[in-house]
């Protein structure tokens, strides 16, 4: 197997793109557009990427959705986490964990997914 990827179905992908590449950065590729409307497009986060398809008229259903972000520092983690909140609800503060991590939960107010968040400390 070469790579796994998140494929979320989202009511406006280039708006539910945009808004995440505003909060983490990334790069938005454009997959297909119709009619002046974007139905697939990829955000590139690091080595990875989250791809965004039109719902075609389907509800989608964040409740089942989580999303694994691994940081690399403690001030991306922050930038993140906040980001995602400011409109969202938190699951699990940002606090330091057992297994050696920087980890927070939390659901934005875009599209109700959880991004689960990670940033291993290094001893």
């Amino acid at each position: 197997m070469k790579n796994a990827s998140p494929y979320v179905i989202v009511d406006n992908v280039e708006e539910s793109a945009e808004y995440y590449q505003g909060i983490m950065g990334g790069e938005i590729k454009i997959l297909n557009k119709q009619e002046g409307r974007v139905m697939h497009a990829e955000l590139h986060l690091g080595g990875g990427h989250v791809h965004f398809s039109d719902s075609y008229g389907r509800t989608p259903k964040g409740e089942n959705i989580r999303i694994i972000l691994q940081c690399e520092s403690e001030e991306e983690i922050r930038k993140v986490f906040d980001g995602l909140k400011a409109d969202g609800q938190v699951a699990v503060e940002l606090q330091d964990t057992f297994f050696g991590a920087l980890h927070g939960q939390v659901t934005d107010g875009k599209n109700q997914i959880t991004w689960v968040l990670n940033f291993f400390k290094r001893n």
